[in-house]
């Protein structure tokens, strides 16, 4: 998966940020929606459109979707 399509994915997982606010650079902890039933719908969404497993501690460990598909991408 490119991560032009990573971001789109971790887009909807936000049901009122604009997707326009979405880039690999957004620093996503730092926005108004951000909280942890979205961390846990992050985590869904790597589950099943990766098949692989993170936690909330790799979540923390990043600061924007860039890092967080870099790591995904790691594993």
């Amino acid at each position: 998966m490119e991560l032009k399509e990573f971001v789109i994915l971790f887009a909807e997982q936000f049901e009122d940020t604009p997707t326009e606010q979405f880039t690999p650079e957004t620093r996503f902890r730092e926005l108004t929606e951000w909280d942890s039933l979205t961390a846990l719908s992050i985590i869904a969404m790597v589950d099943e459109e990766f098949e692989k497993q993170i936690t909330g501690a790799d979540i923390r460990s990043v600061a924007t979707i860039e890092e967080l598909y870099t790591k995904i991408n790691s594993k």
